[in-house]
């Protein structure tokens, strides 16, 4: 029964380290990208309107 809380325990840390890990994976052809000039304008200017898109569609969701 202690080695099952133990395995309890441990879990939590296993979950943050697994989505960093995730997170890094995720980001890493993205900083890829932003060491090209040409790509880097395109990059800001795509996530810019990701971020704009996101906020409308969440004000819509709302109702605000």
């Amino acid at each position: 029964m202690n080695n099952f809380w133990n395995n309890v325990l441990r879990y939590p840390r296993f979950f943050i380290s697994s989505v960093a890990g995730l997170i890094i994976v995720i980001l890493t052809p993205f900083k890829n990208l932003f060491k090209i000039r040409k790509l880097r304008i395109f990059l800001v200017i795509f996530f810019l309107l990701f971020i704009a898109i996101l906020y409308s569609v969440i004000i819509n969701m709302t109702a605000l």
